[in-house]
């Protein structure tokens, strides 16, 4: 896609590190900006499977205290499993099911962070639903409840997410967010149409919260962005052979950004950044590789 392919980027992103070497890599973050994860609060949504649960692991890792949500607390326990097999402490790994698409659950849920942190540093909004294959025409022949389901899961669950979240962000002088995001979001591939649409909604949505958060927090350092995973393992692509754990090094070197770094921009997880409407590609890199 033409549209990626941009001169702007940021150098030295690690894309096929081996997790259990974890502590010999650090997923690819320097000392300085691993350092900066330790002892801070994150909410994961989606960290039941795929690049939820490979992002919570990572911050586990660096010393963070992760609240990890998901539907199926199963999946939740197979997270947990997975992090004590790489030798990660996952003392800190606090589950908290929760169906993103109901408010209810979410109140319940910010109720329940709360009885152990009042404040969270961050929150990555990583659950979603792949385009069903009801019918390869969906935006012609698409059943109403397979569009509301697909389009309440990518678009308002991840609103209603963070929604609920920021009273808790709000209270750190500085917080993260992302968004994650799908080239999807920038195609009109046939057959996928409501996920297209799902995910240039996330773009927007990211953006725009961005750009409210300025106004409602004065004074904070605010980073809301929307980054691109790609392809990988997961239970959308489980015929991938690239490991979840590829989008691990970008995500954390946005999560670790110190004050001043982007708001409302758009990257992928190789380390380019990128445009999307009138958001022009972020002109600096995140990480000094010296």
């Amino acid at each position: 896609m033409r549209l990626f392919q941009k001169d702007v980027s940021t150098h030295g992103i690690l894309q096929n590190l081996n997790p259990p070497s974890w502590r010999d890599h650090h997923f690819g973050l320097p000392q300085a900006r691993w350092d900066r994860l330790k002892g801070r609060n994150f909410w994961i949504t989606g960290a039941g499977t795929g690049y939820g649960r490979c992002i919570a692991l990572a911050l586990a890792a660096a010393g963070s205290r992760v609240f990890i949500s998901g539907r199926r607390i199963e999946k939740l326990r197979e997270t947990l499993a997975e992090g004590s097999s790489l030798g990660i402490d996952v003392s800190n790994c606090i589950p908290v099911p929760v169906d993103i698409r109901s408010e209810v659950d979410l109140v319940r849920a910010v109720r329940t962070i709360q009885q152990t942190t009042p404040s969270l540093y961050g929150l990555v909004n990583s659950g979603a639903l792949p385009q069903s294959s009801e019918t390869a025409f969906p935006l012609i022949g698409q059943s109403v409840a397979a569009w509301t389901d697909l389009l309440t899961t990518n678009v308002t669950g991840p609103w209603l997410t963070s929604k609920n979240a920021l009273p808790l962000l709000g209270h750190e002088d500085e917080f993260r967010i992302i968004f994650l995001s799908s080239e999807a979001g920038w195609a009109s591939t046939p057959g996928f149409g409501p996920y297209n649409v799902s995910k240039s909604a996330i773009n927007t949505l990211g953006a725009s919260l961005a750009a409210e958060c300025v106004t409602r927090y004065p004074g904070k350092d605010i980073q809301i962005n929307v980054l691109v995973p790609g392809e990988a393992r997961t239970e959308m692509n489980q015929g991938s052979t690239e490991s979840p754990y590829s989008v691990v090094n970008m995500v954390l070197v946005l999560l670790s950004h110190p004050p001043g770094g982007p708001n409302g921009r758009f990257f992928h997880r190789d380390g380019r950044h990128l445009p999307f409407a009138y958001t022009q590609a972020y002109p600096q890199p995140l990480l000094d590789v010296g």
